[in-house]
């Protein structure tokens, strides 16, 4: 076996260009037909083939990659970067989440802010939640109408596209979890005094609102899946299968651009060290 080739069948996880999505079709406590112990044993080897993956990645700097990871509270984001990305050398990659926009940042276009936090060739960033933000929240609290939704659509498309066609690769993930897994994770946040910090009653507020979540998160899926960034579902209830699933794609991602190391600038052959 190859170190860091996939194993599971990414494919099927894979949200379809220009069709109707369901998010009934991907169970959320799906486990790729793996236990436990072998899902976790999978996910080590993946972590070590990552580190040189990306030192290659690094080396050439050539291409850059961006990793978007959108889900509702609770799905999981943070435990995804805390445990995969984490794999990575830090020197190399980074990590921002788009909270409400400031002042200055309200006064542009939504997609203004984002642009300069895009990664330099050689680099790997992180968006901790992302530029979906500006349609998931104005389309579930009702300030963006039926036209707006469709422009801001259209325009993360047209985005993502620039970004690809400029030698970014866009991995997105979104991170599938059960409405009863979110309740028993919110339960866990409110009676460990250790994650305190992580709970807000605003949780509670927006819980209520999950069918339009739900709703809203299948139109994001169907209209900016594309072939040049396709969505991958990630069912999260296991938290051994999601972070084994992120890193299987990552893995056929990087694999697939075959990077050697670069060749030197300088002829090394005559060089004597004293």
């Amino acid at each position: 076996m190859v170190p860091g080739m996939p194993t599971l069948k990414l494919a099927r996880y894979r949200v379809e260009p220009s069709k109707a999505v369901s998010l009934s079709d991907w169970p959320p406590d799906d486990d790729g037909g793996l236990a436990r112990e072998e899902g976790e044993r999978l996910l080590e080897r993946n972590l070590v083939a990552m580190d040189e993956l990306q030192m290659k990645f690094w080396a050439n700097r050539n291409r850059s990659m961006l990793v978007v990871l959108q889900g509702i509270d609770t799905a999981g984001k943070d435990g995804v970067i805390r445990k995969v990305m984490t794999a990575l050398n830090p020197q190399g990659v980074f990590v921002h989440s788009f909270k409400k926009p400031t002042d200055p940042e309200s006064a542009h276009d939504f997609l203004w802010r984002v642009h300069s936090r895009c990664p330099a060739k050689g680099e790997i960033c992180v968006f901790n939640r992302s530029h979906y933000e500006d349609f998931i929240v104005g389309r579930v609290h009702g300030t963006l109408d039926k036209d707006a939704r469709k422009r801001r659509l259209r325009q993360i498309n047209d985005f993502e596209r620039m970004l690809v066609e400029e030698g970014t690769i866009v991995l997105k993930f979104f991170l599938l979890i059960s409405n009863e897994e979110q309740l028993e994770r919110l339960h866990a946040r409110l009676e460990d005094p250790s994650k305190h910090w992580k709970f807000s009653v605003n949780d509670i507020r927006e819980r209520a609102k999950w069918p339009e979540y739900m709703r809203t998160f299948e139109e994001m899926l169907g209209a900016t899946s594309t072939e040049a960034a396709p969505w991958i579902v990630v069912p999260s209830n296991r938290k051994w299968f999601r972070n084994l699933l992120v890193s299987e794609a990552f893995c056929e991602h990087m694999n697939g651009l075959r990077l050697g190391w670069p060749e030197p600038s300088e002829d090394l052959s005559k060089v004597e060290l004293q």
